[in-house]
């Protein structure tokens, strides 16, 4: 009896889903190797600490659910993940629709559908749709990308400027700047000079010393100007409290019917965006290092990041480029670099919780807008705006979108428009060629068709081919450079065999591969409504 485990295709299967730390390990992990680790997660986790409670406050959540997911989540994508370098975490990405699920169904409903995602996250990995994601056209990434830095940077204006605004902020990108503009005569100083500072400090710190931790430097010293000063600026303190020292016993959420209907839109929108930013991570920390991630591995531990983290009162886990970028240049060796900041985050929550109250909101508001402005690739999105047309709509109606309507919106009608325009570009590759004869005969033509035929190709050259064997008694169709066909290709040349037929005459097909023979057959091109013929010399051996 054979065993199947040791089949090619069991072996494939367990390599596809095996976690590269195994391999690391496998490898031979060294002393050398841990120090190295143990540096690289320390530069991501003083990268970490800041924006985990930026983007936890921004997306309408206390500060302590962005450590517990950098903490959680950080540690098992590392242990998981089928990516030598991706470090997990909140994301900047996540804030829209985090925000707007908490303002929907508060933060219970965002623990159940951050439960949810990983379950369909953990499915897609399973059944290997990770493979899939990568088709995603790049015009729609940098518009949902773009889309996204505007909107965050829109929910920082308030704690920028130090406005106060008499009810809630509106979700809605028009109605909050409405908002915002009708707040204007409350405008702080003091928090926008702090803010102003922070980003000056950062900004400045990546030039002149791009090895230090600007985004920690920048808003420590916020802090403490704050807090020797006296100025009038909102702590983490005055809105959320002290912070807690350690994360809290897991619990599940509930999950009653009307409670998982509520949920589950906004589970599937996590799952699609959380797929799509992680491996887009992931491609970004192969291309910075030479490795190669396992698509599908990656996806189930993101899956099992948000439903574990989703027990500890976390949001959204996913790949995040800026950390894992982080992590690459700083000389990690393998996960154990992510593993170790997920540590070193627990460590700061442990030693260091209460110091974080007196940061200062507005220094946390100047990192994010630095975020933003970084996630939006302008010098990629100029060069593809002015190298193709048809892309420039592509990405700025999923910008549009995106930033009016819906994230998830912005992305479905980006790429079904991406679709459109892969077809036309596919159509015009077709091209219909008269093909010279040994001895020409004037009772037929010889037509060669190359390039793609599928229904956008069908569409566009059909009326030539028409045109064409209207008159000829024996219309001859050479398919020896015909790359693809498809169904409706092959139901438009059946459509032209029956009218040749009816003016008297008859199609004969040369050169066809057996699989398209097959798909033409199946449209109804059979003898004799079509002829087949190895070449012209046959056909004319055979007559």
């Amino acid at each position: 009896m054979t065993d199947q485990s040791s089949s090619p295709a069991a072996s494939s299967l367990s390599a596809e889903f095996l976690p590269k730390i195994v391999t690391v390990l496998r490898e031979g992990y060294r002393w050398s190797d841990l120090r190295a680790d143990a540096m690289a997660g320390l530069t991501v986790a003083i990268v970490a600490l800041p924006l985990s409670m930026a983007i936890a406050i921004a997306s309408g959540v206390g500060p302590e659910r962005g450590l517990f997911t950098a903490i959680i989540g950080g540690f098992i994508v590392s242990l998981l993940g089928g990516s030598r370098y991706q470090i997990g975490g909140p994301a900047g990405a996540f804030i829209v629709l985090v925000s707007a699920c908490v303002t929907t169904i508060g933060v219970e409903g965002l623990v159940l559908a951050t439960m949810l995602s990983g379950l369909f996250l953990t499915l897609a990995g399973v059944f290997r749709l990770g493979s899939y994601v990568k088709y995603i056209p790049y015009p729609v990434t940098l518009g949902f990308t773009a889309g996204i830095a505007v909107i965050i940077f829109s929910s920082q204006i308030k704690d920028l400027f130090g406005l106060h605004l008499p009810g809630a902020e509106p979700a809605a990108f028009l109605p909050k700047l409405e908002a915002l503009w009708a707040a204007h005569g409350t405008f702080g100083w003091p928090a926008a000079l702090v803010a102003l500072v922070t980003i000056i400090i950062i900004q400045g710190l990546k030039q002149v010393a791009p090895r230090l931790p600007s985004l920690l430097i920048a808003v420590t010293l916020a802090g403490l100007a704050v807090y020797l000063f006296g100025l009038p600026v909102e702590t983490i303190h005055d809105r959320f409290g002290d912070l807690p020292r350690v994360p809290p016993a897991p619990t599940l959420p509930a999950m009653d019917m009307a409670s998982l209907k509520a949920a589950l839109p906004y589970a599937l929108s996590f799952t699609l965006l959380g797929a799509i930013e992680s491996l887009l991570s992931a491609v970004v920390a192969d291309g910075m290092s030479g490795a190669r991630h396992r698509s599908n591995a990656e996806l189930v531990a993101q899956g099992v990041a948000n439903v574990v983290t989703s027990l500890f009162g976390g949001i959204c886990v996913t790949g995040t480029i800026a950390r894992t970028a982080t992590n690459v240049r700083a000389g990690s060796h393998g996960p154990v670099s992510g593993m170790l900041h997920a540590i070193f985050v627990l460590a700061f929550m442990l030693l260091a919780a209460p110091l974080a109250g007196h940061i200062p909101l507005a220094a946390l508001a100047g990192v994010l807008a630095i975020v933003s402005w970084n996630m939006a690739e302008k010098a990629e999105i100029w060069t593809l705006c002015r190298a193709s047309r048809s892309d420039a709509v592509v990405l700025i109606a999923t910008f549009l979108l995106v930033v009016f309507r819906d994230l998830t919106e912005g992305i479905v009608v980006g790429f079904a428009l991406a679709g459109l325009v892969f077809v036309h570009r596919m159509s015009q590759s077709t091209a219909i060629e008269f093909a010279p004869e040994a001895i020409p005969r004037a009772d037929r033509v010889v037509v060669s068709l190359t390039g793609p035929y599928f229904f956008g190709a069908a569409a566009q050259t059909g009326h030539m081919l028409d045109t064409i064997a209207d008159h000829p008694r024996h219309f001859v169709l050479d398919l020896t450079a015909l790359d693809y066909l498809d169904s409706s290709g092959a139901r438009a040349l059946e459509l032209l065999a029956h009218r040749i037929r009816r003016n008297k005459g008859q199609m004969v097909l040369l050169s066809v591969r057996p699989e398209q023979r097959q798909i033409l057959e199946q449209a109804g091109l059979k003898p004799p409504l079509a002829l087949y013929s190895a070449s012209l010399a046959a056909l004319d051996a055979a007559s």
